[in-house]
């Protein structure tokens, strides 16, 4: 009787042990905030500010991606941050990984400096996008926000 009673704690203990190794999403709601780079000319560069927001009620429980996407004559050129963000699409989509634990009405920032193309014409504005994806997300209507890229002289 002793042997089963011990074993079943130990199986119990076991199984709470493994369980526990994987948290379970957060009541969080992860929105993107709309910040248009500044003006660049032809052949220029300037910086997407990628800029996620906790509007809560809780912190975030799981890593989140931010996901920021360039149109046609805009090509993401590192160095980013932070540093793990990682271009894909020939520089026209741009990955960065967060780990868990923003705090709620707290704020996370990608940096993705954006070169323009020299062929692009002066008073050209193009949109562009950010994202976050995250399973503690609750909202996804505030997920995705488009930026405007502007190119001066």
């Amino acid at each position: 009787m002793a042997t089963r009673v011990t074993t079943a704690l130990t199986v119990g203990m076991a199984v709470m042990c493994v369980s526990g190794l994987a948290a379970a999403p957060s009541n969080s709601d992860l929105e993107v905030v709309r910040f248009d780079p500044a003006a660049a000319p032809p052949g220029g560069r300037t910086v997407v500010h990628a800029f996620v927001a906790n509007r809560g009620p809780e912190r975030t429980g799981s890593p989140f991606t931010v996901v920021v996407r360039l149109p046609s004559g805009f090509t993401a050129q590192g160095p980013y941050f932070p540093e793990d963000c990682r271009a894909e699409a020939r520089g026209r989509l741009v990955r960065c990984s967060f780990g868990p634990g923003l705090a709620r009405m707290r704020t996370a920032t990608a940096l993705v400096p954006v070169r323009v193309d020299a062929d692009v014409p002066p008073g050209t504005k193009a949109e562009g996008h950010v994202q976050v994806v995250s399973v503690d997300d609750r909202d996804p209507r505030n997920d995705r926000m488009p930026f405007t890229l502007s190119v001066d002289c």
